[in-house]
């Protein structure tokens, strides 16, 4: 190993201990705690299920866009961080909207265990508002959450139609939808309720079974799909790490750059059928 290698390797290993010890240094200050709150509607979307609000939502725009034309500007120069600059909002956004759909997702999986611990809150005797106060306490997750946010606002005087139909609606799925119509049409019509929240759980549980033997039937042609399409982006990076400026000469040029534009056009074609086919 030359001497010039070795100094450089000795640089790279100094500045990875000291950036170490400088994020060390900066825990607990204005800094990152100001960080801490600009990334916290992140946090939020996956765990209560909240939009960031507008000026939210632009603080998060404007981080992403820094990190991006960072990160851009260390790999391949001005022409590569401008780019990865420019899609630092989007990314933003898909952030959020991914934490969120995460949210949902859970909040539907909690569907049957909700259902069954309403179930035994109204057979030990509660009502309505006093089974779902119980069920949330009972309940973990995304569905206890919402549960609890609806005992809340029943506590306070809300009606109680009004607070299941908001629970519907924030839930947004069949689920949900089948309960909520249950517990409204037994308050009017009277009837067995625990029993058919039983039967409802049972059911939920059973088709959540049949999707998740259909999603790992499938679980190889997906893996296989996204592989190939992550295909030509781990090349681009292997070519950028073995010749820097590689990416910024390729786009300069302006044959060469319309036919990457053309193929990240067709991947993004293809990663969208295939997330419609699956």
């Amino acid at each position: 190993m030359s001497t010039a290698a070795m100094l450089a390797f000795a640089a790279a290993a100094a500045g990875t201990a000291g950036a170490w010890e400088l994020l060390a240094a900066a825990e607990g200050t204005r800094a990152s705690a100001a960080l801490a709150r600009v990334v916290e509607p992140v946090a939020r979307a996956g765990r209560e299920g909240r939009e960031p609000t507008a000026p939210e939502r632009r603080r998060l725009k404007l981080l992403a866009a820094a990190a991006l034309l960072a990160a851009g500007w260390l790999l391949g120069g001005p022409p590569l961080a401008v780019i990865a600059a420019t899609a630092g909002p989007a990314l933003a956004v898909a952030v959020v909207r991914a934490r969120s759909r995460r949210y949902a997702a859970a909040l539907r999986r909690g569907a049957p265990e909700a259902a069954r611990a309403l179930a035994d809150a109204l057979a030990s005797g509660h009502s309505i508002r006093g089974a779902i106060a119980s069920a949330a306490a009972g309940v973990p997750g995304p569905a206890g959450h919402e549960l609890g946010l609806a005992a809340r606002a029943m506590a306070l005087g809300e009606p109680v139609a009004e607070v299941l139909e908001r629970l519907r609606r924030r839930a947004a799925g069949s689920a949900w939808d089948t309960l909520v119509a249950g517990i409204l049409l037994q308050r009017d019509a009277g009837g067995d309720l625990a029993a058919l929240l039983r039967e409802l759980a049972g059911s939920l549980e059973s088709a959540a079974r049949v999707e998740a033997d259909a999603r790992a039937a499938t679980a190889q042609a997906r893996f296989t799909a996204r592989l190939v399409l992550g295909l030509p982006l781990a090349a681009a990076a292997l070519a950028e790490l073995a010749a820097p400026g590689f990416a910024a000469s390729l786009l300069a040029q302006p044959l060469p750059a319309a036919l990457v534009a053309s193929a990240a056009f067709l991947q993004l074609v293809a990663m969208l059928a295939i997330r419609r086919l699956t």
